[in-house]
This record gives C-alpha cells, structure tokens and sequence, in this order.
C-alpha cells in the first residue's frame, strides 16, 4: 500500500494600505482602509490557558453601589473644561462586529436604569452603522444631558463596500463631516459634499478617539488590521487628538468574568489578551480598559455598571486633554505663568 501525502500551501496577501497625509485634500474610494478585510473565514483557535487567577486585582476597582453612584456623579457632571464646547465628542472607531454600538447602547443604560437599544446593533458580518450619528448621553433624570456625545461610524474591514478611507476618518475627526452623513464607497467625503463642514469650530470636531476592538477576535484579525490601526493613530495624533481603546466581549474568553465580572482585573487569560490588543493596537495598556456591553441581559447589574462607567470617566479624562491642548484661555494662563 502506498500513501500520497500532498502538501497544499496557501498563501493569504493583504493589500497595503496606500495613506495620504493628513493635509491631503482627496483620497479614490481605492485607498479605502477596509482593503484589511476582517470578516474573511478563521479558523476557531482555542483561548489559551495562562494559568490560575491572580491573588489580587491587578488594576485597583470598588465593585460596590457607592462606586457606581460615584462615578455616575462624575460623568453626569462632567463638563469640558473650554468655554467655547458644552460637550466632549468622543468617536468610536473598530472593525466590524467589534461592540460599538453596544457600548454606546450599554451607557445608556446605565443611566436609564433599565437594559435599551438607544443605537441600533446589528448582528451580521457586515457593518450595520453606514453614516455618522451622534448620541448625547442623558444623565439619570433624562431631561438633562451630560458634557458626553458618544459618536459611531461603520466598521472597518467590510470589503469593498464600505467606501471608508482615512481622509474620511481624519474629515470626522477634524469636524468637516455633518451628522448623518452616509458613507459611500464611490463618493469619498469632498468639499462639495452635501453639508460639508468647510470651517469647523472646536464644537464639531472630535475631541478624542476610542478605539474599540473585540478580546475574542484578537488571536485571528487579519495581521494587515495591525497596519492599519497604526497608520490611523500616527495620523490622528498629528492632528493632537488623544486616543484610547475599550477591549470588549471580556466574557466570551474568560468564564469566570462571564460568571462573575469583578473577576476581570484577576483574570491572567484577561491579562494576557490587554497586552495582545496593545499590541494590535500599537498603544500601551494603561490606555486600554476592558468592558463587557449589554446584550442578552434584560437587567442591569451593578458590578458590569462600575465596569462601563470606568471606562466612560477613563475615556473623558484624555478628552479633556484636548481640551487643554487646544483651549486658548487654558493657553493664556500658561503663558502669564511663564511671564510672570
């Protein structure tokens, strides 16, 4: 009896992503980052093991209702610390499915008080969000709105119909893109675009960038995703704008923080997987938080609460650098110090 073995290679190859500087005044539907396709078929990978819990936590968190209480306080006071803004704009950028609009949807939450689906979740591989809208997040009597607006656009990595390219990305941030305006994949954002922005005030720009990235797909994103994460942030913070990431789905690689969600700071499979989306992401830990939405849950817990609300005061704080960076009244003080 004979037996053929035959050896059959395959070879996956991922575009470069052609970037344009960020002064660049056009960029073709072709230099689109979803060239870096996130939906193509992985194989499932077994979550690895790093061994038992760790004896203490190894990121300081009360997991009590006075912390909750605390930090609801803190966020619905929250007000930009620039007289020209009322609210810090925050935009939620991941790849497909990653839980960005369920972040969004769990905040509120919280505030209401009960589980709701304020911005629309989809379920598919494809992106469900296809424009730019912005949600102002309502404090615990709803009638008042806090100093937060929490802003979601389409995934990345959709294949060829997003029409999402960095010059769009960087035209959000930078504040030239209206609300509601509905991504193309022929008609990336120009000057003659409908409603286009041409001289926006610090109000319409973002004021900080929350990457958003799923802990259970980190061991199979597409290796060109690294890329162009990177290529986003240098770009981003040409343009001073502070960056942050949420590591989301917490509970689908760890069961004991599935069972129990103040396990997640002892959890060295948790751990493990910060350091990976570090680096993915090309940022350190200490920028990343790691959070688990809402989803099937029909109640709220006070524990997954303290959780999203940390993330939510962690998110505002590099907000409000900005605010610092660019207020000219913050500028001027540092000025008379210096002269004084």
């Amino acid at each position: 009896m004979y037996v053929i073995v035959l050896l059959i290679s395959f070879s996956f190859k991922f575009p470069a992503t052609t970037v344009q500087p960020a002064n660049a005044t056009a960029l073709s539907a072709r230099d689109s980052l979803s060239t870096v396709s996130s939906t193509e078929p992985k194989t499932d990978k077994p979550f690895p093991f790093p061994g038992p819990k760790l004896e203490s936590q190894w990121r300081d968190v009360e997991w009590t209702e006075e912390q909750k209480t605390s930090l609801m306080t803190s966020v619905s006071s929250y007000k930009p610390s620039c007289e020209e803004v009322t609210e810090a704009r925050v935009l939620l950028l991941g790849p497909v499915s990653s839980g960005k609009s369920s972040f969004i949807s769990s905040v509120q939450s919280v505030f209401n008080g009960r589980v709701t689906n304020r911005a629309m979740v989809g379920s598919s591989s494809t992106s469900f969000t296809k424009k730019l809208q912005s949600f102002k997040i309502r404090g615990e009597k709803q009638k008042d709105l806090t100093g937060l607006v929490l802003c979601d656009i389409m995934g990345l990595g959709d294949g060829e119909m997003t029409g999402l390219t960095l010059y769009d990305i960087l035209s959000v941030i930078k504040g030239h893109v209206p609300e509601g305006y509905k991504f193309s994949p022929d008609q990336p954002v120009r000057s003659e675009s409908v409603g286009y922005v041409k001289r926006p005030s610090l109000k319409d720009k973002i004021h900080c960038v929350a990457f958003v990235v799923d802990a259970s797909k980190i061991l199979t994103y597409p290796k060109g995703l690294s890329t162009t994460f990177q290529q986003l942030r240098e770009h981003i913070s040409d343009l001073g704008v502070h960056q942050v990431a949420l590591l989301t789905h917490i509970d689908k690689i760890c069961p004991e923080t599935a069972k129990d969600v103040t396990q997640v700071y002892t959890s060295r499979i948790i751990q493990d997987m910060m350091g990976k989306a570090g680096t993915l992401l090309g940022m350190s830990t200490s920028y990343i938080v790691p959070v688990k939405n809402y989803s099937s849950e029909l109640g709220l817990n006070v524990n997954t609460d303290v959780l999203l609300l940390s993330a939510v005061d962690h998110i505002l704080q590099y907000a409000d650098l900005y605010f610092q960076d660019n207020t000219p009244q913050y500028e001027s003080k540092i000025d008379k110090n210096f002269t004084a």
